[in-house]
């Protein structure tokens, strides 16, 4: 039999030490080693605001929108206002954006809210808030012609602004008009009148039954000047029968036409001439209203608060087709008016009743033009190229302050209805 040598006690205590070491630097040196100090890792979903939320105040009409990268965003998304009502908005169909479908309000804060989750699975709130600008000034707009209205042929559209539109041609570009059957026309800017105005005009007379829809997209739009949209505008409305008043001079007549047949030819007398103010202007007028019955003011001729009827006016420098008992007795043979063409009353009447706003009266053969002094609606005095060149987009607008009823020009005062 062979011996064993004694195991030495120190030894195997030594032995037994570095066993219970090496444990010790096994643990240490695992996959985990050094983790507890290192932060979580961010999520991967990553969000972009249009605005930038610490940008410029936007426009209530900018895009607003939240859009999502290495995410989705959640339905929960929403924009709020100050009372808590949730501006419309879409989610666009692989739900990465959120974009606003309505318009804001000017100098208001709204906010953000909802979550977005990451590729990660991880969720990231949406939130934040932006004021919108508050402009200086809001310009309101009225249009002549309303819904459901139906209209001479030579009727412009009217766009009048309670204050200067600095930026004509961002604005002419926020207006469009639709017409069935497409019919070639075009803005102009005419003289500043307490405010803008621009005129859209057909090249020629509007055809018959023409239908109109004209859209103004002016709320939020920048008209120059600190001064922004108040609101948007549209008129939708028809052109009626064609009737043309042929008013020459020497003839003493006035005829009416109605879609291209004589519908009467009434005797009448014209502006005397012997002096500038009584002069009735050559020129396409239009007519822009009628009164039964008025009562005229004309300091320069010397009358006051005279009892007429069967007025229509054409032209805002005192100019009416009206019934004149004075001047029966040479109505048909001499020119003796202060302007105006004087009828019988029976004829005034016939007249009165077929007259709308919008038919062109077309005055020849005296001796001072219609113009620019005249007011209101001389639009038909200009060429085509000429008007085509008060356009701030296919032109350029010529300054004016021509305004839209003359200084001096006679006075009408309606009598309260009885």
């Amino acid at each position: 039999m062979t011996s064993q040598a004694p195991v030495n006690r120190r030894a195997v205590l030594a032995a037994a030490g570095v066993g219970v070491l090496g444990v010790a630097i096994a643990a240490c040196t695992g996959s985990d080693a050094g983790s507890g100090g290192d932060k979580p890792a961010e999520p991967k979903a990553r969000l972009t605001f249009t605005p930038p939320l610490d940008g410029e105040a936007p426009s209530p009409i900018a895009e607003i929108s939240v859009q999502a990268a290495d995410g989705t965003l959640n339905p929960d998304v929403k924009l709020t206002n100050p009372r808590g009502r949730v501006v419309n908005g879409r989610l666009s169909e692989d739900r990465t954006s959120y974009t606003i479908a309505e318009p804001l309000g000017y100098g208001t804060e709204y906010t953000w809210s909802g979550t977005a989750l990451g590729t990660d699975g991880k969720t990231v709130p949406v939130a934040g808030s932006f004021t919108t600008l508050e402009p200086s000034s809001q310009l309101n707009v009225v249009v002549n012609i309303g819904d459901g209205q139906e209209v001479g042929i030579a009727a412009p559209i009217i766009l009048k602004f309670n204050g200067t539109v600095e930026d004509k041609e961002e604005v002419e570009r926020a207006l469009t008009v639709t017409t069935t059957p497409p019919t070639e026309g075009s803005w102009a800017w005419l003289g500043e009148d307490n405010g803008s105005r621009v005129h859209w005009r057909p090249r020629e007379y509007w055809a018959p039954g023409t239908k109109v829809h004209m859209d103004a997209k002016l709320y939020g739009l920048d008209h120059g000047g600190g001064a922004y949209g108040a609101a948007d505008v549209t008129s939708d409305f028809s052109i009626g029968r064609a009737q043309v008043v042929q008013a020459v001079e020497s003839s003493h007549r006035i005829v009416v036409i109605r879609d291209g047949a004589e519908l009467m030819s009434l005797p009448c007398s014209y502006g005397g001439g012997d002096l500038d103010r009584n002069v009735t202007r050559s020129g396409i007028h239009v007519v822009t209203e009628k009164y039964d019955e008025f009562f005229m003011s004309n300091p320069a001729a010397g009358y006051f608060n005279i009892r007429e009827r069967w007025a229509v006016r054409i032209s805002n420098n005192g100019e009416f087709i009206h019934a004149n008992p004075a001047t029966v007795n040479v109505q048909g043979t001499a020119n003796v008016t202060n302007g105006c063409i004087n009828l019988s009353e029976a004829d005034a009447e016939r007249y009165f009743n077929t007259a709308v706003y919008g038919d062109p009266v077309e005055v020849s053969g005296t001796r001072i033009q219609l113009s620019e002094a005249d007011g209101d609606i001389y639009d038909w005095i200009f060429d085509w190229e000429t008007w085509q060149g008060m356009s701030a987009i296919k032109g350029e607008v010529t300054e004016s302050s021509v305004p839209a009823t003359p200084s001096g020009a006679p006075t009408t005062n309606v009598p309260a209805p009885r």
